[in-house]
């Protein structure tokens, strides 16, 4: 069960979030905030600047320090409570790079965070310490090109590489397939109990889970490849195939998916494209 809004809940020791009240089809419930450490504490994914949000983040840190406001990725219902929430604690932002993409074609999704300005850009295998032990970075890019999952102990907080509700939009050109595919095999070999997404319930089987994702984009993958094999189309034509019955507030998101899959289908020259219809090789 999701926390409610603007109210702290502990998870487990040493870990509590606040959920924020931005609710859509692309965030599920609203993003969570994670407050990893007791005595000292690290703040991931500050979320959305909204006035509530903020408010009931400063109230769960009371008078401890915060050692870093930890962003995964910068978009706009991720990063922008890191301004204020650096003001108000006077913590440095510390994270992922700053990145600011304008999209190819209409988004639904989150939008870049033009203004966010980290301290610190924390390389993949860096760490910063809380409470006397590692908050480490894991790159992770594909859903975006800056993305960063954090590590703390055998818990990974995985934003929107790996959420527990859905699957992950790639929506070129900040999102790229391969390097997406990559990371979560990445993270397949990795060793954590858990994952604790900035959306939807955490994940308890991880190793088991990224192999049910990976599965999902190479069979969509070959859903596309079949289409093209029928027949050349538009990306509206293979979204209409491949997602039947597919909710209308998401067809933006599906068609930067199958775009994304079709520039690594491409890259791999399976396909070719002349205008805006698509080919098999």
């Amino acid at each position: 069960m999701d926390a409610p809004y603007a109210r702290l809940e502990q998870v487990e020791p040493g870990i509590a979030r606040v959920l924020a009240h931005n609710p859509s089809a692309f965030t599920y419930y609203g993003t969570q905030t994670y407050l990893v450490g007791d005595n000292e504490l690290a703040v991931i994914d500050p979320g959305p600047d909204l006035e509530d949000h903020i408010a009931a983040l400063i109230d769960a840190i009371a008078d401890r320090p915060v050692v870093a406001i930890c962003c995964t990725h910068t978009h706009r219902d991720h990063s922008p409570a890191a301004r204020p929430l650096a003001q108000a604690t006077e913590a440095p932002i510390i994270g992922c790079a700053p990145l600011a993409l304008e999209s190819v074609g209409p988004r639904l999704d989150a939008a870049f965070d033009g203004d966010y300005v980290p301290d610190r850009i924390l390389e993949d295998g860096e760490s910063i310490e809380i409470d006397g032990r590692l908050l480490t970075a894991v790159a992770t890019p594909g859903h975006t090109s800056n993305h960063l999952c954090l590590a703390y102990g055998d818990a990974l907080f995985t934003g929107d590489h790996v959420m527990g509700w859905s699957t992950t939009v790639v929506f070129p050109p900040d999102g790229e397939m391969a390097a997406y595919m990559a990371s979560l095999d990445k993270l397949r070999h990795r060793q954590d109990r858990i994952y604790y997404p900035a959306h939807g319930q955490p994940v308890t089987k991880p190793r088991q889970y990224v192999r049910g994702l990976m599965g999902h984009r190479l069979h969509r993958e070959k859903q596309i490849l079949k289409l093209l094999r029928a027949g050349p189309r538009d990306i509206p034509g293979i979204v209409d195939g491949a997602y039947p019955g597919l909710d209308p507030r998401l067809t933006a998101a599906a068609g930067g998916s199958v775009l994304a899959h079709l520039l690594d289908l491409q890259r791999r020259g399976l396909v070719n494209v002349d205008v805006d219809i698509w080919k098999a090789a």
